[in-house]
């Protein structure tokens, strides 16, 4: 029998975050999903009215694509996937497996021909931007594994944090955003953190599940020179099915001149020489989540963990929130400020706005996690 919190959550995504109706066309991209949940989401969205395209895959597959491909191939399948996405309004991903680093030996030239030519033409240059389009993960033992805990209790954990109430957030995050809006100069401390930039001009986005489940964030991005100082990351991440554990930067107007990992540093200066853009910023936020607590090597669910901000080398978003920044990259890196993990303050223009992970000014507190949540 059909888990009925499946139908749920495909009901968030029809609903909430893509308002489906008659007049789309809907992708719906699985990469290792049980055939039953991804039927539910196609029931879900033909539900609305929406047409719906199915696209299955298998991370086993895509890594030898990947690993055995040239550059003509490459070219040949962002040919047909971006003509097929041109085709729709909407996109839903839903990307599971059991193994995070099945990707991790695809060759450095091979993930760079992906991430520069199909990375940058369907995701980056069409999807992103022209699409209404919602992302998940999806539970399994790998993932469990990850979070250390059983199935069935991350299975629930899951269930919980990406069905949280996304309009009790999006109120809570609208004095964020205004504050936001009109500050210049944000101060980041913490241990091995000392980093000013501004985001005079650049706007602000709430991100309550319109785009991420989970989500619980609130985005912005430095004005591209503006950045100096060091920033030290202290979550394990896991890009390109490679772990980088305690990643420092050094910045200097903006540009990450000095790059330090504890776990495989050169592969970080690798990624960070991609492009011209990939060693400046394309994205700053603040998470709020209030049931995501620790980290757990996936970016979709450790950006949104609660007094933690992500500072993210790479392409920016178009619109509010971007700073015209271009790169194959986007690399969301985490640094939790909670007491637990060293504590941290961040500054708006000389006012202390958020310490050891908690709001500080009455304004902002119901983004707190005993409010929040």
């Amino acid at each position: 029998m059909l888990d009925p919190r499946v139908t749920k959550l495909a009901d968030l995504f029809c609903d909430h975050s893509l308002e489906l109706t008659k007049n789309d066309s809907v992708l719906i991209h699985a990469f290792d999903i049980p055939e039953d949940a991804v039927a539910e989401f196609v029931r879900a969205a033909q539900e609305r009215g929406a047409s719906v395209a199915v696209r299955l895959e298998s991370a086993k597959v895509r890594r030898q694509l990947q690993s055995g491909s040239d550059e003509r191939a490459v070219k040949l399948a962002t040919e047909i996937e971006l003509h097929e996405m041109k085709q729709m309004t909407c996109y839903i991903a839903l990307r599971g497996g059991d193994n995070a680093s099945e990707m991790s030996d695809v060759p450095d030239d091979k993930r760079k021909l992906w991430s520069t030519i199909y990375g940058q033409e369907v995701v980056t240059g069409y999807r992103v931007p022209q699409t209404r389009w919602v992302v998940t993960r999806w539970p399994s033992p790998g993932m469990s594994n990850m979070a250390s805990m059983s199935t069935s209790a991350f299975e629930e954990f899951f269930f919980n944090v990406t069905t949280v109430d996304y309009g009790r957030m999006e109120e809570a995050a609208k004095p964020l955003v205004e504050l936001m809006n009109k500050t210049d100069i944000v101060q980041l401390k913490g241990p091995g953190t000392d980093l000013t930039f501004s985001i005079k001009d650049i706007g602000s986005v709430s991100c309550h599940g319109k785009r991420n489940i989970p989500d619980g964030e609130c985005f912005s991005c430095p004005v591209k020179e503006s950045a100096n100082g060091t920033v030290q990351y202290n979550t394990v991440s896991l890009y390109q099915g490679t772990e980088f554990k305690d990643i420092r930067f050094k910045v200097k107007d903006g540009k990450i001149i000095e790059a330090d990992a504890a776990v495989n540093a050169d592969k970080l200066n690798d990624i960070l020489d991609t492009d011209e853009g990939a060693r400046y910023f394309g994205e700053w936020s603040l998470g709020y989540n209030p049931h995501v607590l620790h980290p757990m090597k996936d970016t979709l669910f450790d950006e949104k963990i609660a007094g933690s901000f992500h500072l993210t080398p790479g392409n920016a978003y178009t619109g509010p929130g971007g700073n015209g920044n271009k790169s194959a990259i986007h690399w969301d890196i985490v640094c939790i400020q909670r007491p637990e993990y060293g504590g941290g303050e961040v500054w708006f223009d000389g006012q202390l706005i958020r310490k050891d992970g908690l709001f500080v000014i009455p304004e902002l507190e119901g983004l707190n996690p005993d409010r929040l949540g």
